[in-house]
């Protein structure tokens, strides 16, 4: 008989024991006082602790309370996973957001797997059943990604495997995090798709690459314009201003730096004598207030 899958990811079912005892346990639960490692239990909710390498740390009230009224009617569906951390006590590895809407539906127990599993281990369950949750965004995607080659000791084929991603795509979402923090926070708020963000990625000036990314703000413009900008080097997006010579490398990259920080392209002129100018561009008073903050004024 061909043996059932479940439906976890690849990566997340490997981690978490996919195995035949456990699809022999999941047809009936066993009392908290037999519960044994590989199998399912009813566990005591006030006996399970909450896991500290959690990458998630905010759930959605309004999405809480709607899953706490699922599991009223319908119950637990897909049990969370636990190890074990002494008689009677439990931590949990995965399912965090289950355990929060069945405190909130008032049962006193929740069906879970029992595990067994050291700390890199618990990082590393942890961190795959969050990247395999569906309203996630690039960047909490390649966050996530950067902390298990740092944290769990893992090559990018590795975790490619963990994942059920080729090379390539690990790759493209870990460069996400090359680009400056303003086009992050845009990307991770919606602003702008992971489309126009690996166009940028192409960018090598940071001055230009700012540049683009502000006019894909002002003019919302789509991943095929800004293809069509950076193949072009972007003439069209840079503003026309006088030329003021050459500058010299450690002014290049104190533009660099001071454009990065404000977020917008910040304008370095400077003579032969070392005397000159920065000018810092806003294109709102919004804007303005956004550089009066940076500024602490």
């Amino acid at each position: 008989m061909t043996k059932k899958r479940t439906g976890l990811g690849r990566g997340l079912g490997a981690l978490l024991g996919d195995s035949e005892n456990v699809q022999q346990t999941s047809s009936k639960l066993s009392g908290e006082g037999a519960a044994i490692e590989g199998g399912i239990s009813a566990i005591t909710i006030d006996k399970i602790e909450i896991n500290p390498f959690q990458p998630r740390k905010d759930f959605n009230q309004v999405a809480l309370e709607e899953l706490s009224e699922s599991i009223k009617i319908q119950g637990i569906i897909q049990p969370i996973t636990v190890r074990r951390l002494g008689h009677d006590r439990y931590q949990i590895i995965s399912g965090e957001r289950r355990l929060q809407a069945t405190k909130l539906a008032s049962l006193l127990t929740i069906p879970a797997y029992i595990r067994t599993a050291n700390d890199q281990q618990m990082l590393e369950m942890a961190l795959i059943e969050n990247i395999q949750r569906e309203n996630l965004n690039a960047i909490e995607i390649a966050l996530s990604y950067q902390r298990l080659i740092a944290e769990c000791n893992l090559k990018q084929e590795e975790l490619g495997d963990r994942v059920g991603k080729n090379r390539t795509t690990v790759n493209n979402y870990l460069r996400l995090l090359k680009l400056p923090p303003n086009i992050q926070i845009a990307l991770r708020d919606g602003k702008i798709t992971m489309g126009h963000a690996r166009a940028l990625i192409n960018i090598e000036d940071l001055v230009l690459q700012l540049e683009i990314f502000n006019n894909i703000i002002a003019e919302d413009l789509s991943v095929r314009a800004v293809e069509h900008l950076v193949r072009n080097t972007g003439k069209k997006a840079i503003a026309k201003q006088p030329s003021t010579g050459e500058l010299n490398y450690e002014f290049k990259q104190l533009q660099q730096k001071l454009s990065s920080h404000f977020g917008s392209k910040i304008g370095v002129k400077v003579d032969g004598n070392n005397k000159g100018e920065i000018k810092i561009p806003f294109t709102s008073s919004d804007d303005l207030n956004r550089i009066l903050d940076l500024l602490n004024l």
